[in-house]
């Protein structure tokens, strides 16, 4: 019986120094590369333009919340400065009053990140697919086995990073994966010809 133990105990430590020996031998032979993948969306023509059009949307906005803020904070330094004249009733009304009055501003805050984060995500959605299609293009052409986001790595070299290679290819139209898979469009089949006589 113990020999049996030691027998299948040696067996799988056999079994695992040869499948990291096999894993080690081709992960040297692999070709790895990196993307800035939100960089490269963003530094596109079309992610430039759906950051403009974010800006656009939402920075009026902003700057309305930016002065309720002020005019809360300048409410409850007033409130603060007239605490010694005003009876407690008085001045427990006048913060509970500003208490609401800030949770509901906090409350708009949240939903305006949400409509943001939203609008962003409408926005480079597509972006952000047609990218992917173009880094398995990339990939392929290259020769790279694996692509791995920047974010994901510790260290790299800079000459694994594809990141530029991507933004160019984008903006120069180069058609994704994606975009290959799709249909062309089908000309008008013709009528048959008249049998002739």
């Amino acid at each position: 019986m113990l020999v049996q133990r030691r027998a299948r105990r040696g067996l799988f430590a056999l079994l695992v120094a040869f499948a990291l020996l096999a894993f080690s031998g081709s992960a040297f032979a692999m070709k790895i590369a990196v993307i800035d993948t939100q960089r490269a969306i963003m530094e596109t023509e079309d992610g430039l333009r759906a950051q403009a059009t974010l800006k656009k949307l939402f920075d009026k906005r902003q700057r309305e919340l930016d002065k309720k803020q002020r005019d809360l904070q300048a409410e409850k330094e007033q409130i603060e400065k007239q605490r010694s004249v005003l009876s407690k009733a008085a001045y427990q009304k006048r913060a509970e009053k500003w208490q609401n009055d800030m949770m509901k501003l906090q409350q708009v805050f949240v939903e305006y990140n949400k409509e943001l984060q939203k609008k962003e995500s409408q926005l480079t959605r597509p972006i952000y697919r047609k990218a992917m299609g173009l880094i398995r293009r990339l990939a392929a052409a290259s020769g790279f086995d694996m692509v791995l986001d920047k974010q994901a790595v510790p260290y790299f070299r800079a000459d694994l990073d594809l990141t530029d290679r991507l933004i160019q290819m984008y903006n120069e139209g180069g058609a994704s994966d994606d975009d290959d898979k799709k249909p062309a469009a089908k000309a008008p089949a013709k009528a048959p010809a008249a049998p002739k006589k």
